[in-house]
């Protein structure tokens, strides 16, 4: 079909287990850059994303060929794996 267009925006918060203040503060800038990346890895457009010590908020642009519990499960493996090596 020529001229189909999507339009898919979903917010997506998520806190560390116990709400440990874990998440690396004077990081935030590459660990923000490292959850964008695998956000574009899974097709997807990250429009705004956001953290504190305990839990992060993400705004992404879903591409309609995405599950979107897929995409929240590589979100936070990858999220836990760079919290571990900091």
């Amino acid at each position: 079909m020529a001229g189909t267009f999507h339009q898919i925006y979903i917010q997506i918060v998520f806190r560390v287990r116990n709400r440990d203040r874990i998440i690396p503060q004077n990081k935030k800038t590459s660990f923000h850059k490292y959850i964008t990346g695998v956000v574009q890895n899974n097709k997807c457009k990250m429009i705004c994303i956001n953290s504190v010590p305990d839990h992060i908020h993400l705004l992404v642009g879903l591409h309609p060929t995405i599950c979107t519990s897929d995409l929240v499960k590589d979100i936070k493996l990858a999220s836990s794996d760079v919290i571990k090596l900091v």
